[in-house]
């Protein structure tokens, strides 16, 4: 896929916050394989490096009136985006905290996005978790796309040690990862996000 104008920006976020995660050489392999995509402007955003505390505003995040240094500067992060690819663990039977706290710290910087799903666990590859997903992000005004990414077994697809750890796909999740970009794509295109923040 090729684009002549200004290209939105898709930002991928690493949901698992835990030492030695599988999800950031997941993130850092969907990054690469979305900018060799062409259609997107590529960020990673790691809620470990985000660092939000528990979610302590005195307002409701739709009036957007933050008093935390820390939810101002993840609200101009994410307003930044037209498109997120969420890279969350499963947790028992669902999704995991630091991500649960990350999407309720916003609102309106969420809404009328797009998003893609990338669940990695054991048998179940992160599927119940994406399931208890969806309708958070539909209460957020986010567009869910049809095409999730399931990884079960993800851990057996990373190799090497600490920061040069790289996850190799099978070629059904290369597969799943293709159709995830197409629907953020065409979302995109229907919503009228492209090249316009």
């Amino acid at each position: 896929m090729t684009d002549a104008g200004p290209r939105p920006l898709l930002q991928i976020i690493v949901a698992s916050t835990r030492p030695g995660r599988v999800g950031e050489p997941i993130a850092q392999w969907f990054a690469s394989y979305a900018r060799q995509y062409e259609g997107f402007d590529v960020e990673i955003v790691d809620l470990a490096d985000v660092d939000l505390p528990m979610f302590a505003e005195p307002e409701h995040p739709r009036f957007g009136r933050y008093t935390l240094d820390s939810t101002k500067a993840f609200s101009a992060t994410i307003a930044r985006a037209d498109a997120f690819a969420i890279v969350h663990p499963e947790y028992n039977h669902s999704y995991n905290a630091a991500l649960k706290n990350a999407l309720d710290h916003l609102n309106q910087e969420w809404a009328g996005k797009p998003v893609a799903l990338l669940g990695y666990g054991g048998v179940a590859a992160g599927a119940r978790a994406t399931e208890a997903l969806w309708p958070v992000l539909v209460a957020l005004r986010m567009v869910p796309v049809t095409a999730t990414v399931p990884i079960p077994f993800a851990s057996k697809f990373v190799s090497g040690e600490g920061e040069a750890r790289t996850f190799t796909p099978p070629e059904e999740t290369e597969a799943g990862a293709k159709a995830a970009l197409d629907g953020l794509a065409g979302w995109i295109e229907t919503l009228g996000l492209r090249g316009t923040r």
